[in-house]
Parts: C-alpha cells; sequence; structure tokens
C-alpha cells in the first residue's frame, strides 16, 4: 500500500518521550485526535501556528526545537524514511495516475471541489488520490470515470496517452521537488538554509514568519527583558512576515491602568520613536545584546524637554527615563 508522503519531519516524538508524555495526554490537552497526534509525530501532517505554539508550551519546549536539523540524531532516519515512501509511491504509479487525473480534470475545467463531489468522494480522499498519496479502490474507479464522462477504459487509455506525450512530467516534477527542498540542505527550493537546519529551514521560516518573540515580562514594576525566542505568541494578521517585531507583556502597575493586565505589546526594534508615541526604554544597548544578555525595560511616554532632549515618562510614580535603547509601540492586543 501507498505511503502518504512526509511533509512535516519534526521532534515532536522525541521531546514528548523525554518529557515522559504519553501520546494520548498530548492529544487530550491539544484538543487533538489520537489519529492526528499520530499522524503528526509521522510528520504526514502539518501544525497550524496556534497548535505548534500549543504543542511546544505543553512540552516545555522552544519553537526551534521542533523542527529536525542535520545535526540531530534522527536526521538520518528522518532522510532515509522520506527516500522511501517517495519512491514506494512512484514505483506504484500513484504519481502518474494521480498527474493523469489531475490533468483531465483542468481539461474539463472543474474545480478540485467539484470533482470531488461529482465522484462522490470527500476533497480530503479525492486530492490525495490526485497527489498519489492514496491507492484508488476498484469500486471508486468508475463513478470517478463517470464524474467526467469517460468510461473507465477511455480514462485509462487518456491517463497512459497523456503520460507518453510528457504532459505529466512537469507535475509530477512538482511533486519531486517539494520533496527535495526537505531532502536536500541548500537546494534552491527550500529557501533559506537556516544554520545548516537540513530539514527545518523551509518549515521553520514558514512558521517564524507568522509568530512573535516575546522578549519582556513583567518582574516586580519594571520589565525582564531578553532576546529570545523561548516564549512565542502569533502575530497579528498585519504584523505577519514584518521584521523586527517583538512583543512585551505591560507591566500594568506602572502605567497607570490605561493599559490592561492582560495585554501584549508589539515594538518595532527597527523603528525610532518620536514624541509622543508610546516605546519600549531599555537601559541596555539592544544592538549589542546576546540570547544570553538579560536587561530592564519600562513602556515609555516618549517626550522631550526643554533643550530638545528625548526621554522617556513613566508613571505610578511619575518618572524620567533615559535608556540606551528605546523602540517604537506599534500594536497593542488585548486577550
Amino acid at each position: 500500500m501507498a505511503q502518504e508522503e512526509i511533509i512535516f519531519p519534526n521532534n515532536i516524538r522525541n521531546i514528548r518521550l523525554a518529557a515522559g508524555m504519553k501520546m494520548t495526554e498530548l492529544a487530550r490537552r491539544t484538543g487533538l485526535s489520537l489519529s492526528a497526534v499520530s499522524k503528526i509525530e509521522k510528520g504526514v501532517r502539518r501544525l497550524n501556528q496556534k497548535q505548534i505554539l500549543s504543542i511546544c508550551n505543553i512540552l516545555g519546549c522552544k519553537l526551534s526545537d521542533i523542527f529536525i536539523k542535520d545535526t540531530d540524531d534522527v536526521a538520518d532516519q528522518w532522510q532515509s524514511e522520506i527516500k522511501r515512501r517517495l519512491t514506494d509511491n512512484e514505483d506504484s504509479g500513484l504519481k502518474i495516475f494521480g498527474s493523469g487525473l489531475r490533468k483531465i480534470r483542468q481539461l474539463s475545467g472543474k474545480t478540485i471541489a467539484r470533482a470531488a463531489k461529482d465522484s462522490g468522494m470527500t476533497l480530503s480522499v479525492y486530492h490525495k488520490i490526485e497527489v498519489g498519496q492514496r491507492e484508488i479502490y476498484q469500486n471508486e474507479i468508475e463513478p470517478l470515470a463517470q464524474s467526467f464522462a469517460m468510461s473507465v477504459e477511455t480514462m485509462f487509455d487518456k491517463i497512459a496517452t497523456l503520460y507518453k506525450s510528457g504532459e505529466l512530467n512537469k507535475q509530477i516534477n512538482k511533486v519531486k521537488e517539494r520533496v527535495k527542498s526537505v531532502l536536500e540542505p541548500g537546494n534552491p527550493v527550500a529557501g533559506i538554509d537556516m544554520k545548516g537546519n537540513l530539514y527545518g529551514a523551509k518549515l521553520y521560516d514558514s512558521a517564524r514568519r507568522k509568530l512573535v518573540p516575546v522578549f519582556g515580562t513583567p518582574d516586580g514594576r519594571a520589565i525582564s527583558f531578553k532576546k529570545t525566542d523561548e516564549t512565542m505568541i502569533a502575530a497579528p494578521m498585519t504584523l505577519e512576515g514584518r521584521q523586527g517585531v517583538y512583543a512585551v507583556i505591560p507591566n500594568s502597575k506602572r502605567l497607570g491602568g490605561f493599559i490592561p493586565a492582560k495585554s501584549y505589546i508589539f515594538v518595532d526594534a527597527l523603528t525610532e520613536p518620536t514624541v509622543g508615541d508610546l516605546a519600549v526604554c531599555i537601559d541596555t544597548d539592544f544592538s549589542k545584546m546576546s540570547i544570553d544578555d538579560t536587561a530592564t525595560a519600562q513602556i515609555v511616554s516618549v517626550r522631550q524637554d526643554s533643550k530638545g532632549k528625548i526621554y522617556g515618562q513613566i508613571s505610578s510614580p511619575e518618572e524620567k527615563l533615559i535608556g540606551k535603547t528605546m523602540h517604537k509601540v506599534i500594536m497593542i492586543v488585548t486577550e
């Protein structure tokens, strides 16, 4: 039987086992079915950003821990498994049949949803057949052919003709290139080769674009500040992929109550604030901070004194701050 292609190689199973957690417990706490968690750990089902964050929080790991790097012990095993499944699918002829079916559908002018409905299949099942991830059973062949006003013999003859003419090679190669982007470091299809990350470069980059690191959390009457991706939150849609954005959790006691306690403040590290803006004022040079450095920060109102010097004003009690770094607050989101 053909295998589903691995599209999300990950370290979730190893992290879960190291935490002493059963798969049933992870399924319960994420609100996913046991089958879904099993497919995620096997790499044949993707995670959305909310699910990734949930699993990171439950397992107590960082986002970057989820994605496999070529230095990981399991990297060779994943690579071998991906190649084996790809070969199994190609040898079974499912890639050719699926690509031929897609070409017939495109020539007929049908959407994939319309073709699935006409053949009596769910959209998921029909899609898997088109991409060569699922076998087609005997009782499904005739309804599938009839949905395109063909006999079974005519449908298979059409697919054979398309294959012999080379019409299907482009579609089949697209699937191969997608798999190569996972298998080969530095492959152009894979995008950024992030620190030698053989499997996770493209996946991590895609997930990271929709997430924002939390650099600051309340600590007494200040904010403890650290450049790290240990905690991530989903980015508002307008900030997805925007460079230099991070978040802090405000210390509402020092803000006079005008920002709710359960809020996230999104900050642009690439934009200098001007008079009248809110800003994060950090007592350290942000550009020189390493991942292990810690600093103290406050949310301030940007003001200017009589001599034209910019400073930060904080309330409860009022205090004038002149930090080494000030970044503009660009959005406040209340939970």
